[in-house]
C-alpha cells in the first residue's frame, strides 16, 4: 500500500465556553494555542487552530512541523490522525496510521510491565498475535528483566520511560506521526532511542514529526512545514538552516 495524506482547504476550530473575563482568556488562549480567536453568531468564542491548510504528503516523505508553542503543530498531527474533525475541507489518508502523541497513554501503574505492554499495544491498534511477536524485542530494548513482572508503580521514572517508548515504537505503520519524543531519558537511553527511531522512520512510508528542535528536524526530515497562528506554509531546508544560524 502506498502511503498518502492530503489536506484540501482544511480548517479546524473549537469553542471556548464560560469565559467570564474575555480579555484575559483571549490572551491566555493566544499563548496556549496560537490560533485566531473569533465569535460566532451566539457570541461563543471560537479558536481557529488550523485555517485553510492545503498540502499533500506522499510515500517517502519525512515532514518536520516547526513553529512556536501553540502554533498548531499538535493540532495538525491530531487532524492527520483523525482525532480532530475539520469544520471545513477534507483530509484524505491512505495507509495504517500510528501515533506517538502522548507517550504512555493507557499505562496503568497498578498493572505489571507485561500487562501494560498488552494494554498500550492494543490502544495502538495491534492484535494479540502482533503483541506476542513484539514481546522479545521490547524485553531486549528496555533491559527491565524481571521488573516486567512487577507493577509499574514500582518503576523509576527512567524505567517507565523505557517501557513506554519501547511499546510506542514496536508498531510498523504506513504513516507514523510523532510529537516531540527525543528528549526523554538519560544520555544512554536517548542514544538507544534515537537509533530505534531512525530504523523505524526508515521502515514507514510517511513520517511526520513536530518538534521545537530545528536541529533534530533537519536531521530526520526532507520536507518542512512552518505553522504560525493556524496558517501552514512549506519552507525549504535552506530556510531551516538560516533559522539555526
Amino acid at each position: 500500500m502506498t502511503a498518502h495524506i492530503k489536506f484540501d482547504d482544511v480548517t479546524v476550530q473549537y469553542p471556548i465556553y464560560n469565559s467570564r473575563s474575555m480579555s484575559l482568556r483571549n490572551h491566555l488562549v493566544r499563548i496556549s494555542t496560537g490560533g485566531h480567536i473569533e465569535s460566532d453568531a451566539k457570541h461563543v468564542q471560537i479558536v481557529t487552530a488550523l485555517k485553510n491548510a492545503n498540502f499533500e504528503i506522499k510515500e517517502g516523505d519525512s515532514v518536520g512541523l516547526i513553529g512556536h508553542n501553540g502554533a498548531g503543530k499538535s493540532t495538525m498531527l491530531r487532524t492527520m490522525a483523525g482525532v480532530y474533525t475539520p469544520v471545513q475541507g477534507r483530509v484524505t489518508r491512505k495507509g495504517r496510521v500510528a501515533t506517538m502523541l502522548d507517550l504512555g497513554a493507557g499505562m496503568d501503574p497498578e498493572l505489571s510491565g507485561y500487562e501494560n505492554i498488552t494494554r498500550m499495544s492494543m490502544l495502538l491498534g495491534l492484535n494479540k498475535n502482533d503483541i506476542a511477536a513484539n514481546i522479545k524485542d521490547i524485553e531486549e530494548f528496555t533491559e527491565l528483566g524481571n521488573f516486567l513482572q512487577l507493577p509499574v508503580r514500582t518503576y523509576s521514572a527512567g524505567m517507565a520511560t523505557r517501557l513506554m517508548f519501547a511499546v510506542a515504537t514496536s508498531t510498523k505503520p504506513d504513516i507514523l506521526l510523532v510529537d516531540e519524543m527525543f528528549g526523554t531519558g538519560d544520555a544512554e537511553f536517548q542514544a538507544k532511542a534515537r537509533e530505534r527511531m531512525i530504523n523505524l522512520i526508515r521502515s514507514v512510508g510517511i513520517f511526520v514529526f513536530a518538534s521545537h528542535s530545528l536541529e533534530i528536524v533537519r536531521q530526520y526530515c526532507n520536507r518542512f512545514f512552518h505553522l504560525e497562528h493556524g496558517a501552514v506554509r512549506e519552507i525549504t531546508r535552506e530556510d531551516v538552516e538560516a533559522k539555526l544560524d
